[in-house]
């Protein structure tokens, strides 16, 4: 979800969601390149093995440019993660990122933006814009930033990007969870939880507890764990053997909450795809698993993973198992919908599961970005609750009441990137239907974009009038 992080991209009509990240600090020079178009690299935050970045790309000519594409590389040591609003390859030193279409067209005296995590200190050492030199895309200074740093992000996604935020401390990368208390065990009930960026949370700017408490809701679902090769990895940055985050979690649980972790997302690698064997796939869900005592976890499976039957076959036979070994482990499947339901691809995910022998809990539809942005988002999340509950009700045989049971819905508060709007009439419509017919789960991208309540680059903001938390209290409202 989902990125946005839930930054979010089309994919076949279907919503995808990634996460990305924030904006402060030094910049190097630009010039005119191909196009007018010219490319601006900023160092958001630097945490000494690593940092993040971006791209700004400008439209400094008389007309609008449609179609970029920067190819960027980085010094021997350096490698690049995880990326945002960018379609990007890697060869060799040399990385290239494309527009993702939504972001494909600068008007004249505009501009557009894509982030990058680099694991490494080294910055760019060459730029090209459209096959244009960037004129002062290299090197920017590596001295990190002393008043704002951002935080790093997740990988998303339901695809978004983290906010700035004040600190005085870069992130830590091996900080261990606080052992003033003993860990909590879960158990919380999470049929409410907003998905929130954890790359947002790694610099200390809030907390679980923060978001809960302002915003009325007690569970979180949190963005997002991919691989570093055939190991779990919180977005590139982490490893959950670590317990990064555990001490924001088990203070969670012990005022009533619990968290639902999410796997994958549109950006990064997911464990499927980076495990070719099914003991170790079914290794590392068990790491993170047991590494914060989990009772729930969700699987955001998007882009590519959606439509590979290999990957999909391999992470259904791992999942059965781990839900064998962990019983009463609760799983979800996080898929791209329509109004019309489920696409064919994820049914395929919903059928596999099912045949592979997992109990599933819930199919939580990411219920945004239908590239239908003169119709009611409100309307169109209802109706693709209802199908999907139909697709279900077919899948597995059940009832209405059953079947809706087994329904979740995310929305993308505000802006959708398809120009599309889901505001706070749409968001109370859609949580008196989910109270009327009793479906088992809601939650929205992200918790941080309700918490800025702003205007502004949609990786940060809704860009729709609200107080800050009023989507989270409205969605504290359902019931179940």
């Amino acid at each position: 979800m989902a990125r946005n992080r839930l930054r979010l991209s089309i994919y076949l009509g279907a919503a995808l969601v990634a996460v990305g990240g924030g904006a402060i600090a030094a910049v190097a020079a630009t010039g005119p390149a191909a196009g007018g178009l010219t490319a601006t690299f900023t160092k958001d935050s630097d945490w000494g093995t690593g940092y993040q970045a971006r791209y700004t790309i400008k439209n400094s000519g008389g007309s609008a440019v449609t179609g970029w594409q920067l190819a960027f590389g980085l010094p021997s040591g350096a490698k690049l993660g995880t990326f945002w609003d960018a379609a990007v390859t890697t060869s060799g030193a040399v990385s290239t990122a494309k527009d993702r279409g939504y972001n494909a067209t600068i008007p004249a005296g505009a501009s557009t933006e894509f982030g990058f995590i680099v694991n490494g200190s080294g910055a760019p050492t060459s730029c090209t814009i459209n096959g244009a030199p960037c004129a002062g895309g290299g090197p920017a200074p590596t001295t990190a930033p002393t008043t704002r740093p951002a935080t790093k992000p997740p990988t998303t996604a339901p695809t978004k990007p983290p906010t700035t935020a004040p600190t005085t401390q870069p992130p830590a990368t091996t900080r261990p969870p606080a052992t003033t208390a003993p860990p909590a065990s879960g158990g919380g009930d999470v049929r409410v939880a907003p998905y929130v960026d954890m790359g947002l949370l790694s610099n200390g700017s809030t907390t679980l507890s923060q978001l809960a408490s302002s915003g009325n809701v007690k569970s979180f679902s949190l963005a997002f764990v991919t691989s570093a090769g055939c190991k779990a990895s919180w977005f590139n940055a982490f490893d959950p053997r670590s317990k990064q985050f555990g001490d924001q979690i088990d203070a969670l649980r012990r005022s009533g909450g619990d968290v639902k972790v999410s796997f994958g997302g549109a950006t990064g690698i997911e464990l499927a795809q980076a495990c070719t064997d099914v003991k170790a796939l079914q290794a590392e869900y068990q790491a993170v698993v047991s590494a914060y005592n989990l009772k729930y976890i969700d699987l955001d499976i998007e882009g590519a993973a959606v439509a590979d039957p290999t990957t999909i076959a391999r992470r259904s036979t791992a999942l059965a198992a781990l839900q064998k070994a962990n019983p009463g482990l609760k799983i979800s499947l996080t898929l791209p919908v329509l109004p019309e339901g489920l696409t064919n691809d994820g049914l395929n995910v919903v059928k596999s599961a099912k045949n592979a022998g997992v109990d599933l809990d819930l199919v939580n539809i990411m219920a945004m970005d239908y590239g239908r942005s003169g119709q009611d988002y409100g309307d169109l999340a209802i109706q693709a609750v209802k199908s999907t509950k139909d697709q279900l009700k077919s899948i597995y045989g059940n009832s209405d009441a059953a079947a809706f049971k087994m329904v979740g819905v995310t929305p993308m508060l505000g802006k959708n990137d398809d120009n599309g709007t889901f505001n706070q009439s749409d968001a109370r419509d859609l949580v008196a239907f989910a109270n009327s017919n009793h479906i088992g789960f809601v939650s929205f991208w992200e918790a941080n974009r309700d918490r800025n309540a702003c205007n502004g680059a949609l990786f940060q903001c809704t860009n729709v009038a609200q107080s800050p938390f009023e989507f989270s209290k409205i969605f504290a409202g359902f019931q179940g």
